[in-house]
């Protein structure tokens, strides 16, 4: 069983910067591919990015890319989401979610994992 705690979220003026965390703990850290999915009322949970089990490949939703940065530390167990020139569309609850088969593909949808945090609450002022 892999367990997944959020934390960072919060309130930020748009053009700002929030930098996510996600605490993993059940499994090996490093055998963990790790997603960030993000929900905003009213809408489907959508993909935001991926990174792979080693940490080399990243993968990102077009609406982020060149904004949002995934990295991992596997001596602290942790993944992180950084989030730059935040938009009021980013606004959403943002999940945190493991996989426990390492690949080297992109895995942009829900059901590539089996495992979620809670969601921490990101919102962005105009």
């Amino acid at each position: 069983q892999v367990q997944l705690v959020e934390s960072g979220g919060g309130l930020v003026q748009a053009g700002g910067s929030l930098r996510l965390s996600c605490a993993a703990s059940g499994r090996t850290f490093s055998t963990l591919g790790l997603g960030w999915f993000r929900q905003a009322p009213g809408k489907e949970r959508e993909f935001v990015g991926h990174i792979t089990c080693s940490g080399g490949t990243t993968y990102y939703a077009d609406s982020v890319k060149g904004r949002f940065t995934i990295s991992r530390d596997n001596a602290k167990n942790t993944v992180y989401l950084q989030m730059n020139s935040l938009k009021p569309e980013d606004t959403a609850v943002y999940f945190c979610a493991a996989r426990v088969v390492c690949t080297a593909r992109v895995l942009p949808s829900t059901g590539d994992y089996g495992y979620w945090g809670q969601g921490t609450q990101v919102t962005v002022s105009s």
